[in-house]
């Protein structure tokens, strides 16, 4: 089962990195509209902080969550390939618009998916399988561009979008196959019933599905989830830093191809800077699965971003492609372990009734919080590549800020050695 799971969430995010380039490609191609081209793209991933809460309710209300995991699968292709359909035929507003109603379900290709990780894996292999979880995010962010870029070389910007589509409908049959919920008292790597994790809501013991969750109103659960991220001051904390984070990540990815081009004369080099940090952080997150001991995935989260600014600072200050390449590696071996020791804290300290919701929301949050990382890295890269990158790191510590205010260091029964 967890193999399953693991190739399908391959296919489903590599889809998903795709997706963003395979719109810019193939909305240049057919319009030739730069500025329609960016537009799509943001349609795409500005409505992730609606959707990502309520895919979270519904998750968690489901029976079988597996099921409308598939749907949102098909949905998000089918809207890719409706604007594929609609470029050059349509208005451009009308377009825009579609890529908002698929990029709603965005969320569950990231933290919709890795929620249903418990179910599959089971308590006692759920430290391995969330490392490995992980890791597809990385092969994901290495794959995805350069799958673009080989596509549309071969067979034009469209193509990029139909291969995209194809690779969200190839995980369906993972998704689809994902176990039913069933009645627990307690969830792996959840507190026991009724016990407050680091001074959070109490998780309750509750069926997930059951009527007691069925009978409240969506927009009460709604509220209920936000409030267990906000009372819970360790997921509060993972939450918001990994926001601040993820905006600083943005200016890494926009400025790559400038610091590229300013380094070596082609911006084409600086895709080979982002596919250093997907190895890396790929890398990083193979020798954590490998080891199978981590005592506080806090300390982690912290470090590991920490690892992610000085990276990006480093590339700032870089003068030769060389050294732009070592930092590029600096930064992965950061950013990967970070998303680990996230998804490690999530599992830990979300309520089981509640998990879909804390994930969904947190990608969502990731999501958006990413898109404006962008839009504010594109001015800053036009000025100068060290510009944006210097901005990035200084997120990078506001967010080991946000991540140390207020934590007591003290082990978690979850994550005790195995």
């Amino acid at each position: 089962m967890l193999t399953r799971y693991m190739a399908g969430a391959v296919a489903a995010r590599t889809g998903d990195e795709m997706s963003g380039p395979a719109l810019l490609v193939a909305g240049l191609a057919v319009t030739g509209s730069p500025q329609t081209a960016s537009w799509l793209l943001a349609g795409l991933t500005v409505s992730a902080a609606a959707g990502g809460p309520l895919l979270g309710v519904l998750l968690d209300r489901a029976r079988r969550p597996g099921r409308l995991l598939a749907c949102c699968l098909l949905g998000y292709a089918s809207g890719l390939l409706l604007v594929l359909y609609g470029l050059g035929r349509v208005p451009d507003a009308a377009l825009i618009g579609v890529a908002v109603v698929a990029g709603l379900l965005g969320p569950a290709l990231t933290g919709g998916w890795t929620a249903q990780l418990p179910r599959v894996a089971g308590p006692e292999r759920l430290s391995r399988a969330t490392t490995l979880d992980s890791m597809s995010y990385n092969v994901a962010g290495l794959a995805g561009p350069a799958v673009v870029g080989l596509v549309a070389s071969a067979g034009g910007g469209s193509a990029t979008v139909l291969v995209c589509a194809a690779l969200l409908v190839a995980a369906l049959p993972a998704a689809w196959s994902l176990p039913p919920v069933r009645a627990r008292s307690a969830a792996p790597g959840s507190p026991a019933p009724g016990s407050a994790p680091s001074g959070g809501a109490p998780s309750g013991g509750v069926p997930d599905g059951g009527a007691a969750g069925r009978g409240r109103a969506i927009w009460g659960e709604l509220v209920e989830g936000f409030a267990v991220i906000w009372r819970n001051a360790t997921l509060r904390r993972a939450t918001a830093g990994s926001a601040v984070s993820c905006c600083g990540l943005a200016m890494l990815i926009v400025s790559a191809p400038v610091l590229g081009a300013e380094l070596t004369g082609e911006s084409g080099h600086g895709a080979l800077l982002l596919a250093v940090t997907a190895a890396s952080g790929l890398a990083a997150n193979a020798m954590i699965a490998a080891w199978g001991r981590v005592r506080r995935w806090d300390r982690v989260l912290v470090w590991g971003t920490a690892v992610l600014g000085a990276g990006m600072a480093l590339a700032a200050g870089a003068g030769a492609f060389w050294a732009a390449v070592v930092a590029a590696a600096a930064a992965g071996a950061g950013e990967g372990p970070q998303l680990t020791a996230l998804f490690s804290v999530r599992h830990r300290e979300a309520p089981a009734r509640l998990r879909s919701q804390v994930f969904t929301t947190g990608a969502s949050l990731k999501i958006t919080s990413f898109a404006v990382g962008s839009a504010l890295a594109g001015p800053l890269a036009a000025y100068s590549a060290s510009s944006a990158l210097v901005a990035g790191a200084a997120l990078q510590a506001a967010a080991v800020v946000v991540l140390t205010a207020g934590r007591r260091d003290q082990a978690s029964p979850a994550e005790a050695p195995r």
